[in-house]
């Protein structure tokens, strides 16, 4: 499905207001927590694929589990899988997910006791795993890693038998995931100690039955930050629902949209985003997305439309996501207007020139990546924007096109 999306000038409709649906990160967390605690319910879940994936793997009892492109699916559930004694699967996903190393996870918890085999490729998915009752115990981890991997040995840490010590060596990657994950631990009942470059999970089986409701998603806030810094001033939209003390790192979008003219005001469980008045853009802006990478794209595709120069780094774990997410960027943001990009293995950097006017039109790929659809698309304030491939939103942000129509967005497949 190819999308055309063309903005109604200055008619932009104000004071809107979006329900945007639960974390994904926080959902996907919960649900393998809940399968190991039945006493656990879970309100405002996800409407993503990604977690509609995770769903659909759990209940089911076949051998042969796809997760598609779900990242966060594949690495929990080698995670969980590997500590179901009597349970044999082949865990596998989408070509690109063949592509996605996953041996750190696989060598640590093969230390840990795990039966896991490579079908294919060493180090990479489809994995046949054999699940037995995993010993536990302690085992180093390179903290520069994917947090996901780290999470996925905390999220079975209290059903093995030793329960899990997990030392981290080096500078951490993603730190406020990590942090969602222990702090998601410690809110069901279980016994966690995050301390310095070490983890400590005590083995537990049970929890007191309680109820979670997951906040919704920072990351797909972001967009519409994005959407209101390209507004007129005294633009307006409100978005829930939202909690000043997020487990989200994304959550740090309020702090980072300041530098571009957006303010956020939290009411009840709401925020209001508004693109404030007299406010001087910067001609050059710095943000170390080490502990936000999600939001590269984003703040990249924001910066297109205001042509503000920007360097993002930190951002070496992009090139192992649903695509090589930084020469993603550096393509597709050439085809919005005169610019001169430049990567590095993690680091991204685009300068406008004197006069830097936009094109006429522009067309995107988004190589089989939500975000690459989902970030750039606020840029149909400046341009007539086509999006190919642009049902890929549906990982994370299904109603994404939706919410924009009501903002006066027209929208035609083409």
């Amino acid at each position: 499905m190819n999308l055309l999306l063309r903005a109604q000038g200055s008619k932009h409709a104000t004071g809107s207001h979006i329900e945007i649906t639960g974390s994904k990160s926080e959902s996907n967390r919960l649900l393998i927590l809940q399968q190991q605690f039945a006493n656990l319910t879970i309100r405002n879940l996800s409407n993503s694929d990604d977690t509609h994936h995770l769903q659909n793997a759990l209940k089911s009892k076949e051998r042969v589990l796809d997760i598609g492109h779900a990242g966060t699916a594949m690495r929990f559930l080698t995670a969980y899988l590997a500590n179901q004694p009597g349970r044999e699967v082949i865990l596998t996903g989408s070509d690109r997910m063949k592509q996605r190393p996953i041996g750190i996870l696989v060598n640590a918890l093969r230390d840990l006791g795990a039966h896991i085999h490579y079908v294919e490729k060493e180090g990479y998915p489809p994995l046949k795993i054999s699940g037995r009752s995993l010993q536990g115990g302690e085992v180093d981890m390179d903290a520069g890693i994917s947090s996901q991997f780290l999470s996925a040995l905390l999220l079975i840490g209290s059903q093995m038998q030793d329960g899990l010590c997990l030392k981290l060596n080096g500078n951490l990657t993603s730190r406020p995931y990590l942090e969602m994950t222990t702090q998601l631990l410690q809110k069901i009942g279980l016994k966690v100690d995050f301390t310095d470059q070490q983890i400590n999970i005590e083995p537990q089986r049970q929890v007191a039955t309680q109820q979670v409701t997951v906040e919704s998603d920072w990351s797909s806030a972001g967009y519409w930050y994005s959407w209101c810094a390209l507004q007129h001033t005294g633009y307006k939209i409100t978005l829930s629902s939202y909690q000043k003390q997020s487990l989200q790192g994304d959550a740090q979008l309020a702090k980072i949209y300041q530098a571009l003219g957006v303010t956020t005001t939290f009411i009840d469980h709401s925020i209001t985003l508004e693109k404030v008045a007299h406010f001087t853009l910067p001609s050059r802006l710095k943000f170390d997305l080490t502990e936000q990478p999600d939001q590269a794209q984003t703040i990249f595709a924001t910066c297109i439309g205001l042509g503000v120069n920007l360097n993002l780094t930190g951002l070496h774990t992009l090139r192992i996501k649903e695509t090589d997410r930084i020469e993603a960027m550096a393509v597709e943001g050439a085809r919005f207007r005169e610019s001169d990009i430049t990567t590095t293995p993690d680091s991204i950097s685009i300068t406008f020139p004197q006069n830097s006017h936009f094109y006429k039109a522009a067309t995107i790929d988004t190589y089989n990546d939500h975000r690459m659809a989902l970030a750039f698309a606020p840029l149909c304030l400046k341009i007539d924007l086509t999006i190919n491939d642009a049902g890929v939103v549906s990982k994370s942000y299904g109603s994404y096109y939706d919410d924009l129509r009501t903002v006066k967005v027209n929208i035609t497949e083409i």
